[in-house]
This record gives structure tokens, sequence and C-alpha cells, in this order.
């Protein structure tokens, strides 16, 4: 089952490649990052998911989305770049 670290490799990745191509911006839904992470629809761990999607929002990104509860597929993060600490 994937762990923090593994949704923490995965994006950033996402972040790496959106950094190389000189991007502005990257949206992320966290039914397709879990989904590239894998278990999922299955076996899911989606509030881990959420919880790191969350935790790498930096000043300038913005939840476009997300369900009722906070946690779930549908949770959508549009992320900056340049990274802000």
């Amino acid at each position: 089952m994937p762990s923090t670290e593994d949704f923490q490799l995965q994006l950033d990745t996402i972040f790496s490649f959106a950094e190389e191509k000189r991007l502005t911006a990257i949206i992320i839904k966290s039914g397709d990052l879990h989904r590239l992470v894998g278990d999922y629809p299955g076996d899911h761990r989606m509030s881990i998911c959420c919880n790191v999607m969350r935790k790498n929002m930096t000043s300038g990104d913005e939840v476009l989305s997300e369900p009722p509860s906070g946690m779930g597929a549908s949770l959508t993060i549009k992320y900056q770049f340049p990274r802000k600490d």
C-alpha cells in the first residue's frame, strides 16, 4: 500500500517536470496522483494522498475543488511555479 513517501516522491517528480518545462502552474487532482502511485481505486490511501498534496502548498497555490470532507479523489490543487518556501 502506498505510503506518505510514495506520494511525496511522485509529487516531487511532477514538480520537477513542471520546473524543467518552465511551466508557471500545474493542476493536480488527488485521484490522478493516487492512480500514478498505485492501489487506486482498490485499497486506497486517499487521505494520505490529500495530506501530502495540502502539505506541499505554498504561497500562491490554490485549492480549486474539494469534496465536502476535504479529503477525496476530487481534491484539485493548482500549484504555482517557481515554487516558494
